[in-house]
């Protein structure tokens, strides 16, 4: 079957593809979250941004959690703890919604879990989940790329139904690395050239080096779009669809950044085979083996 994302090892050369999903699917009537002007937002741009969604004492509390979940040596020996490329500090852990109870529920909190299913148009489940950190002054940053690509290359995602959540458990500031987005390039998909090194993921969720944009296909993306630092305060959350590009340059600043991450796929999305041969990664990265719709809490995660 021909694959309308053909990238890596199944083309010859970087191209750029025309999108063939909706954005938001069902018109945006499976849930009742975001307004008609932020849907409205979402569709063109291909993210919004919600500020201070979570209040101050929700933030603390996530944070108090990422403080003990960093002091745990138990956890950081374990393979969903990851270093930066250069030394052992701390840079991601992932499957935090498995490892940590109060994670788990806050994947499941109305506010957050609502907007996933009325842009996806489904019931969803986490494809996958982290805590993602870039300490002050030596916080390495986060190369330009789109994520579907990964996903549908490496774990066989079909179509772009997937959405990112960011809550922001830190002020970003136009100093610290905040996410860096381009407007409307979630309309076109990026097909990078390479092979796929074998275990790829052990080296790209450090560095990532393959699936990554070549520079004039990215050039042609911000001459359309421009580019977009969002600087906003701890509790605000970021949704940004699979296929927008973005990245995140490194953190020189005194304050850190940390924010916690989820990817809501859509039901009618499940994983297939990756392509070009490749072994599935891990279940900490990739949820395939064993996941269910996940239920909206009543209220706050603080609460239920």
């Amino acid at each position: 079957m021909h694959d309308p994302y053909a990238s890596r090892g199944e083309v010859q050369e970087a191209a750029i593809i025309t999108r063939r999903e909706p954005v938001v699917y069902g018109e945006g009537h499976y849930a009742d979250a975001l307004s008609a002007q932020q849907l409205s937002d979402y569709e063109r741009n291909g993210f919004v941004v919600l500020p201070e969604l979570f209040n101050a004492r929700e933030v603390q509390a996530l944070l108090d959690e990422l403080t003990t979940m960093s002091a745990d040596r138990g956890l950081l020996g374990r393979d969903e703890a990851i270093t930066e490329p250069d030394s052992l500090a701390l840079r991601s852990i992932f499957k935090v919604h498995k490892l940590n109870p109060l994670l788990g529920k806050l994947a499941r909190d109305p506010r957050v879990i609502h907007v996933a299913r009325q842009v996806l148009g489904s019931e969803v489940y986490l494809h996958q989940s982290r805590i993602n950190m870039k300490p002050g002054f030596n916080g390495k940053e986060f190369y330009w790329h789109s994520d579907f690509e990964t996903w549908h290359v490496e774990d066989g995602m079909p179509s772009m139904r997937a959405v990112s959540c960011s809550i922001l458990l830190t002020d970003n500031n136009a100093c610290n690395g905040p996410l860096m987005l381009v407007p409307g390039s979630h309309r076109q998909f990026i097909a990078c050239a390479g092979e796929t090194p074998e275990h790829n993921y052990k080296h790209s969720l450090k560095q990532q080096e393959t699936g990554v944009p070549d520079e004039l296909s990215l050039k042609l993306l911000v001459e359309q779009g421009g580019i977009e630092a969002v600087t906003a305060k701890a509790g605000s959350v970021i949704f940004f669809e699979c296929n927008t590009m973005h990245g995140s340059s490194g953190n020189i600043s005194p304050w850190p950044r940390a924010n916690a991450f989820f990817v809501y796929n859509s039901m009618e999305n499940t994983l297939g085979e990756p392509r070009d041969g490749l072994a599935p990664r891990p279940e900490y990265i990739a949820t395939r083996e064993s996941f269910e719709p996940l239920q909206p809490l009543g209220s706050s995660f603080l609460v239920e």
